[in-house]
Protein backbone atom coordinates (compact mmCIF):
# COMPACT_ATOMS: atom_id res chain seq x y z
CA UNK A 1 0.00 0.00 0.00
CA UNK A 2 1.05 3.45 -0.90
CA UNK A 3 0.39 6.34 0.72
CA UNK A 4 1.23 10.09 -1.01
CA UNK A 5 0.59 13.71 1.42
CA UNK A 6 1.00 16.88 -0.39
CA UNK A 7 1.88 19.32 1.66
CA UNK A 8 -0.53 22.72 1.56
CA UNK A 9 1.64 25.73 1.91
CA UNK A 10 0.17 29.16 3.34
CA UNK A 11 -1.98 31.33 0.55
CA UNK A 12 0.55 34.01 -0.65
CA UNK A 13 -2.54 35.77 -2.34
CA UNK A 14 -5.00 36.17 0.53
CA UNK A 15 -8.66 36.13 -0.04
CA UNK A 16 -9.86 38.34 -3.01
CA UNK A 17 -11.53 41.97 -1.38
CA UNK A 18 -14.75 41.43 -3.24
CA UNK A 19 -18.13 40.95 -2.01
CA UNK A 20 -21.55 39.59 -4.17
CA UNK A 21 -23.99 41.76 -4.20
CA UNK A 22 -26.39 40.42 -6.47
CA UNK A 23 -26.94 37.01 -8.38
CA UNK A 24 -29.83 36.63 -11.08
CA UNK A 25 -31.21 34.83 -14.36
CA UNK A 26 -32.39 36.92 -17.27
CA UNK A 27 -34.44 35.89 -19.99
CA UNK A 28 -35.44 38.59 -22.81
CA UNK A 29 -38.92 38.46 -23.52
CA UNK A 30 -40.98 40.31 -26.59
CA UNK A 31 -41.90 43.13 -24.23
CA UNK A 32 -37.79 44.22 -23.32
CA UNK A 33 -36.32 46.97 -24.78
CA UNK A 34 -32.05 47.20 -24.28
CA UNK A 35 -31.19 50.60 -22.62
CA UNK A 36 -27.30 51.55 -22.16
CA UNK A 37 -26.60 51.31 -18.41
CA UNK A 38 -23.61 52.01 -16.31
CA UNK A 39 -23.09 50.68 -12.93
CA UNK A 40 -20.33 51.82 -10.03
CA UNK A 41 -19.50 47.46 -9.71
CA UNK A 42 -18.21 45.13 -12.10
CA UNK A 43 -20.73 43.18 -13.71
CA UNK A 44 -20.33 39.27 -14.96
CA UNK A 45 -22.81 37.68 -17.78
CA UNK A 46 -22.92 34.78 -18.89
CA UNK A 47 -25.12 33.49 -21.45
CA UNK A 48 -26.58 30.54 -21.07
CA UNK A 49 -28.52 30.39 -24.19
CA UNK A 50 -29.75 32.33 -27.00
CA UNK A 51 -27.80 34.44 -29.46
CA UNK A 52 -28.05 38.47 -29.45
CA UNK A 53 -25.15 41.88 -29.61
CA UNK A 54 -23.45 43.17 -26.53
CA UNK A 55 -23.31 47.27 -27.10
CA UNK A 56 -20.53 49.39 -25.52
CA UNK A 57 -18.64 51.95 -26.82
CA UNK A 58 -20.06 52.72 -29.67
CA UNK A 59 -19.25 49.19 -30.81
CA UNK A 60 -21.73 45.89 -31.31
CA UNK A 61 -20.12 42.30 -30.50
CA UNK A 62 -22.03 39.87 -31.46
CA UNK A 63 -22.51 36.99 -28.68
CA UNK A 64 -23.46 33.32 -27.94
CA UNK A 65 -23.99 30.67 -25.92
CA UNK A 66 -21.46 29.74 -23.14
CA UNK A 67 -19.87 33.35 -23.69
CA UNK A 68 -18.36 35.21 -20.91
CA UNK A 69 -18.72 39.48 -20.81
CA UNK A 70 -17.18 41.25 -17.94
CA UNK A 71 -18.01 44.85 -17.82
CA UNK A 72 -15.73 47.13 -15.41
CA UNK A 73 -17.33 49.68 -13.08
CA UNK A 74 -18.57 52.80 -14.87
CA UNK A 75 -18.56 51.37 -18.47
CA UNK A 76 -22.00 52.27 -20.46
CA UNK A 77 -23.09 49.05 -22.15
CA UNK A 78 -26.32 47.26 -22.73
CA UNK A 79 -27.34 43.85 -24.40
CA UNK A 80 -29.85 43.11 -26.82
CA UNK A 81 -31.40 39.77 -28.08
CA UNK A 82 -31.23 38.25 -31.31
CA UNK A 83 -35.01 37.68 -32.24
CA UNK A 84 -34.84 33.94 -33.59
CA UNK A 85 -32.93 32.50 -30.39
CA UNK A 86 -33.67 34.81 -26.98
CA UNK A 87 -31.00 35.48 -24.94
CA UNK A 88 -30.69 34.00 -21.66
CA UNK A 89 -27.99 35.27 -18.89
CA UNK A 90 -26.89 34.48 -15.38
CA UNK A 91 -25.27 37.68 -14.22
CA UNK A 92 -23.44 38.63 -11.10
CA UNK A 93 -22.54 41.90 -9.52
CA UNK A 94 -19.42 42.35 -7.79
CA UNK A 95 -18.04 45.01 -5.93
CA UNK A 96 -14.40 45.28 -4.79
CA UNK A 97 -12.66 44.83 -8.11
CA UNK A 98 -12.37 45.51 -11.60
CA UNK A 99 -10.14 43.66 -14.45
CA UNK A 100 -7.33 44.82 -16.14
CA UNK A 101 -4.77 43.27 -18.25
CA UNK A 102 -1.41 43.87 -19.32
CA UNK A 103 -1.58 44.22 -22.79
CA UNK A 104 -5.14 46.90 -22.19
CA UNK A 105 -5.09 48.54 -18.77
CA UNK A 106 -7.54 50.46 -19.78
CA UNK A 107 -10.13 47.98 -20.94
CA UNK A 108 -13.95 48.82 -20.00
CA UNK A 109 -15.50 45.24 -21.64
CA UNK A 110 -13.30 41.46 -21.98
CA UNK A 111 -15.42 38.38 -24.07
CA UNK A 112 -14.21 35.05 -23.37
CA UNK A 113 -16.10 31.78 -24.32
CA UNK A 114 -15.91 28.83 -21.76
CA UNK A 115 -17.99 26.14 -24.33
CA UNK A 116 -15.14 23.79 -24.01
CA UNK A 117 -14.95 24.47 -19.70
CA UNK A 118 -19.00 25.09 -19.15
CA UNK A 119 -19.38 22.48 -16.70
CA UNK A 120 -17.01 24.00 -14.43
CA UNK A 121 -18.11 27.65 -14.67
CA UNK A 122 -22.01 26.66 -14.45
CA UNK A 123 -21.59 24.31 -11.90
CA UNK A 124 -20.10 27.63 -9.54
CA UNK A 125 -22.31 29.69 -10.98
CA UNK A 126 -25.49 27.54 -10.46
CA UNK A 127 -24.02 27.10 -6.75
CA UNK A 128 -24.53 30.62 -6.42
CA UNK A 129 -28.15 30.75 -7.57
CA UNK A 130 -29.08 28.19 -5.31
CA UNK A 131 -27.76 29.14 -2.31
CA UNK A 132 -29.12 32.94 -3.07
CA UNK A 133 -32.38 31.12 -3.52
CA UNK A 134 -32.49 29.18 -0.41
CA UNK A 135 -30.55 31.40 2.04
CA UNK A 136 -29.76 28.28 4.24
CA UNK A 137 -27.50 28.30 7.35
CA UNK A 138 -24.06 30.10 6.77
CA UNK A 139 -25.27 30.76 2.77
CA UNK A 140 -23.63 34.41 2.90
CA UNK A 141 -20.32 32.68 3.79
CA UNK A 142 -20.58 30.07 1.36
CA UNK A 143 -21.17 32.20 -1.73
CA UNK A 144 -18.36 34.27 -0.71
CA UNK A 145 -16.07 31.43 -1.10
CA UNK A 146 -17.56 30.35 -4.45
CA UNK A 147 -17.13 33.61 -5.82
CA UNK A 148 -13.86 33.77 -4.73
CA UNK A 149 -13.08 30.38 -6.52
CA UNK A 150 -15.02 31.24 -9.35
CA UNK A 151 -12.61 34.30 -10.04
CA UNK A 152 -9.65 32.47 -9.18
CA UNK A 153 -10.05 29.85 -11.75
CA UNK A 154 -11.09 32.90 -14.54
CA UNK A 155 -7.81 34.16 -13.33
CA UNK A 156 -5.86 31.16 -14.18
CA UNK A 157 -7.47 30.74 -17.55
CA UNK A 158 -7.10 33.58 -18.61
CA UNK A 159 -3.93 36.61 -19.26
CA UNK A 160 -5.83 39.09 -16.88
CA UNK A 161 -5.60 40.59 -13.40
CA UNK A 162 -7.64 41.82 -10.36
CA UNK A 163 -7.42 45.73 -9.10
CA UNK A 164 -9.05 47.47 -6.55
CA UNK A 165 -11.82 49.46 -7.73
CA UNK A 166 -10.45 52.34 -5.10
CA UNK A 167 -8.14 53.86 -7.85
CA UNK A 168 -10.98 54.14 -10.47
CA UNK A 169 -10.96 57.84 -10.99
CA UNK A 170 -14.98 58.11 -11.37
CA UNK A 171 -16.14 58.82 -7.83
CA UNK A 172 -18.77 56.19 -6.62
CA UNK A 173 -21.17 58.92 -5.68
CA UNK A 174 -21.27 60.52 -9.40
CA UNK A 175 -21.30 56.32 -10.84
CA UNK A 176 -24.38 55.87 -9.23
CA UNK A 177 -26.41 58.90 -9.76
CA UNK A 178 -25.29 58.28 -13.47
CA UNK A 179 -27.07 54.73 -13.23
CA UNK A 180 -29.94 56.17 -11.54
CA UNK A 181 -30.48 57.81 -14.00
CA UNK A 182 -30.57 55.21 -16.16
CA UNK A 183 -32.91 53.31 -14.40
CA UNK A 184 -35.58 55.98 -13.66
CA UNK A 185 -35.10 58.13 -16.76
CA UNK A 186 -39.03 57.44 -17.22
CA UNK A 187 -39.75 59.51 -13.85
CA UNK A 188 -40.00 63.12 -13.26
CA UNK A 189 -36.37 63.94 -12.19
CA UNK A 190 -34.57 67.14 -12.23
CA UNK A 191 -31.54 67.92 -10.17
CA UNK A 192 -32.53 68.24 -6.93
CA UNK A 193 -33.99 64.88 -6.89
CA UNK A 194 -30.62 63.41 -8.14
CA UNK A 195 -29.06 65.26 -5.17
CA UNK A 196 -31.26 64.06 -2.90
CA UNK A 197 -31.14 60.38 -3.60
CA UNK A 198 -27.42 60.74 -3.66
CA UNK A 199 -27.10 62.48 -0.52
CA UNK A 200 -25.27 64.87 -2.60
CA UNK A 201 -25.07 69.10 -2.31
CA UNK A 202 -27.02 69.61 -6.20
CA UNK A 203 -24.17 72.02 -6.46
CA UNK A 204 -21.02 69.66 -6.04
CA UNK A 205 -22.91 67.31 -8.07
CA UNK A 206 -23.93 69.09 -11.04
CA UNK A 207 -20.07 69.96 -11.09
CA UNK A 208 -18.78 66.56 -10.67
CA UNK A 209 -21.02 64.95 -13.26
CA UNK A 210 -19.87 67.49 -15.72
CA UNK A 211 -16.46 67.04 -14.87
CA UNK A 212 -16.31 63.20 -14.77
CA UNK A 213 -18.95 62.46 -18.19
CA UNK A 214 -18.81 66.16 -20.27
CA UNK A 215 -22.47 66.99 -20.02
CA UNK A 216 -24.44 68.14 -17.00
CA UNK A 217 -26.80 65.75 -15.18
CA UNK A 218 -30.27 67.20 -16.55
CA UNK A 219 -28.37 66.78 -20.33
CA UNK A 220 -27.32 63.06 -19.66
CA UNK A 221 -31.16 62.50 -18.78
CA UNK A 222 -32.60 64.16 -21.86
CA UNK A 223 -29.52 61.98 -23.94
CA UNK A 224 -30.66 58.80 -22.34
CA UNK A 225 -34.31 59.51 -22.93
CA UNK A 226 -33.91 60.76 -26.78
CA UNK A 227 -31.67 57.09 -27.29
CA UNK A 228 -34.93 55.15 -25.40
CA UNK A 229 -37.54 56.91 -27.56
CA UNK A 230 -35.25 56.13 -30.68
CA UNK A 231 -35.46 52.55 -29.77
CA UNK A 232 -39.64 52.79 -29.55
CA UNK A 233 -39.63 54.58 -32.81
CA UNK A 234 -37.57 52.24 -34.90
CA UNK A 235 -39.12 49.29 -33.19
CA UNK A 236 -43.31 50.12 -32.25
CA UNK A 237 -45.84 51.80 -33.78
CA UNK A 238 -47.09 53.74 -30.79
CA UNK A 239 -48.15 57.45 -31.22
CA UNK A 240 -45.39 59.75 -30.86
CA UNK A 241 -47.32 61.80 -28.16
CA UNK A 242 -47.26 58.22 -26.00
CA UNK A 243 -43.75 57.88 -26.72
CA UNK A 244 -43.14 61.23 -25.50
CA UNK A 245 -44.98 60.27 -22.15
CA UNK A 246 -42.92 56.55 -21.80
CA UNK A 247 -39.82 58.17 -22.01
CA UNK A 248 -40.52 60.65 -19.18
CA UNK A 249 -40.90 64.08 -21.31
CA UNK A 250 -42.80 66.44 -19.69
CA UNK A 251 -44.74 67.76 -23.00
CA UNK A 252 -44.56 66.01 -26.51
CA UNK A 253 -43.40 70.14 -27.58
CA UNK A 254 -40.44 69.55 -24.82
CA UNK A 255 -39.85 66.20 -26.12
CA UNK A 256 -39.91 67.19 -30.23
CA UNK A 257 -37.86 70.15 -29.16
CA UNK A 258 -35.20 67.96 -27.47
CA UNK A 259 -35.23 65.18 -30.05
CA UNK A 260 -34.39 67.84 -32.82
CA UNK A 261 -31.37 69.19 -31.05
CA UNK A 262 -29.68 66.18 -30.24
CA UNK A 263 -30.46 64.40 -33.71
CA UNK A 264 -31.20 67.19 -35.91
CA UNK A 265 -34.68 65.70 -37.23
CA UNK A 266 -37.95 65.38 -35.56
CA UNK A 267 -39.48 62.27 -34.17
CA UNK A 268 -41.54 61.48 -37.24
CA UNK A 269 -38.64 62.27 -39.48
CA UNK A 270 -36.22 60.06 -37.69
CA UNK A 271 -39.02 57.27 -37.56
CA UNK A 272 -39.73 57.73 -41.44
CA UNK A 273 -36.33 57.96 -41.78
CA UNK A 274 -35.39 54.45 -40.86
CA UNK A 275 -38.81 52.94 -42.02
CA UNK A 276 -37.30 53.80 -45.16
CA UNK A 277 -34.29 51.74 -44.94
CA UNK A 278 -35.62 48.81 -43.32
CA UNK A 279 -37.90 48.70 -46.28
CA UNK A 280 -35.03 49.32 -48.62
CA UNK A 281 -32.73 46.38 -47.17
CA UNK A 282 -35.86 44.31 -47.34
CA UNK A 283 -36.26 44.50 -51.23
CA UNK A 284 -32.51 44.53 -52.04
CA UNK A 285 -32.62 40.75 -50.02
CA UNK A 286 -35.57 39.77 -52.12
CA UNK A 287 -33.93 40.82 -54.93
CA UNK A 288 -30.84 38.34 -54.68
Amino acid sequence: MSNEIYEVPPSARGHLPVKLLYVTKAKYDKDWHSTNHTHHFTEILYITKGKGTFIFSKKEIPVKEHDLIVINPNAEHTEKSGVDHPLEYIALGIQGLAFSSPDDPGLEVTFFNYKQEQNVYLFYLQQLIEEVENQKEDYELLIQNILEILLLKMMRKKAFTLEETSTKKISKDVAFIKNYIKQYFREEINLDTLAEVGHINKYYLAHSFKKAFGVSPIEYLIQTRIRESKILLETTNYPISNISTITGFSSQSFFAQSFKRVTNLSPSQYRNAKNSNKSKTRKSKSNK
